[in-house]
């Protein structure tokens, strides 16, 4: 009973990006996927805990990564499994070779219709 639970959850776990849509690559293409999972932006890497106050962070399943500073109330009332709509608002200009971070996705919650607008990491292409 325990292996078929054990290769039931592996399966699970391998089709769940599947299941989801590619993230947005154009400013005003919107993807549907889902939840991960919703963390705060820091974690502590001794304990592995979530370090509160430190901001909002969310995994979709098909790699996607939106960051906080700020504590986002629409961010923290997600929960793995949601499903969501992403849609990329805007591209950074005049990166450096190989950096493509500081892409903005406005994402919706389709199960609470919470909306949040965030970027993809913490600091802009050529950032620290």
């Amino acid at each position: 009973m325990i292996r078929r639970l054990a290769v039931s959850l592996a399966a699970l776990a391998l089709a769940a990006p599947a299941l989801a849509e590619p993230l947005p690559k154009h400013v005003g293409q919107c993807a549907d996927t889902k939840v991960l999972r919703v963390e705060t932006r820091l974690i502590d890497g001794v304990t592995g805990k979530p370090t509160p106050g430190s901001g909002s962070a969310i995994e979709l399943v098909d790699g996607g990564y939106q960051v906080s500073y700020d504590t986002v109330p629409a961010v923290e009332g997600s929960r793995p499994g949601d499903p969501v709509r992403v849609c990329l608002v805007s591209i950074p200009q005049h990166c450096p070779p190989g950096d493509k971070r500081g892409r903005i996705y406005e994402t919706t919650n389709l199960r609470t219709h919470a909306s949040w607008r965030l970027p993809d990491a913490e600091h802009s292409c050529g950032g620290a």
